[in-house]
């Protein structure tokens, strides 16, 4: 569950990877496609035509992907029905795991996600990816082994977010850095880490 198009990759985009190509199947939401914060060279839809090609890239069904377009940095202001959208998807999709925003993500939109997303999917396995900009501190409960492969699809996937290329959490150089030196804490070369929200065996 993204809040807006490309956290989705930025939170847990290596492992999305690994678990395609392990034969695991993967749903995208996004509740907002962010028209409002659209450069203004680039049409205002743009964000939700980079998500497309973003998750095609990680290998995600096209009929997988669903959008929303909720107003970015008023998510709190529609909870009500962004909860909706949830309880809709958990009787349609019946994820077995969750991954959301971490529970002490300070964006309002990041937690208005994460708060109606523990609400919708309690009986599913609930884990919480990094977005370090936005986590005042993070609890790193579970960690997934990554390939370089995966890391690479990953940034290859990001990099179709021309709008967003500006920021500095999405080079290549932190994406990369983030994933070795979460690697390094468990001996491995790479990976992604995730606050567990609840684990369900």
């Amino acid at each position: 569950m993204a809040p807006h198009t490309d956290d989705g990759e930025l939170g847990c985009g290596g492992t999305i990877a690994r678990i395609l190509e392990e034969g695991g199947t993967v749903y995208y939401v996004a509740f907002s496609t962010a028209d409002a914060s659209v450069p203004p060279e680039f049409p205002r839809n743009q964000l939700a035509i980079e998500v497309r090609n973003a998750t095609k890239v990680l290998g995600i069904h096209e009929d997988h992907l669903y959008v929303y377009n909720f107003t970015v940095r008023k998510l709190n202001y529609v909870r009500q029905e962004i909860l909706e959208n949830l309880v809709e998807l958990k009787a349609k999709l019946q994820p077995d795991l969750v991954f959301l925003p971490s529970s002490k993500d300070i964006h309002q939109d990041h937690i208005t996600v994460t708060q109606e997303g523990i609400r919708a999917f309690k009986h599913s396995t609930i884990l919480g990816y990094e977005l370090i900009w936005n986590n005042l501190s993070f609890n790193t409960d579970c960690f997934i082994k990554l390939d370089k492969k995966h890391i690479d699809l990953k940034v290859k996937a990001l990099q179709e977010y021309e709008t967003q290329r500006h920021r500095d959490y999405m080079s290549e150089q932190f994406i990369t850095a983030l994933a070795h030196a979460r690697g390094v804490q468990i001996g491995s070369k790479y990976a992604e880490t995730f606050e567990v929200i609840r684990w369900i065996v």
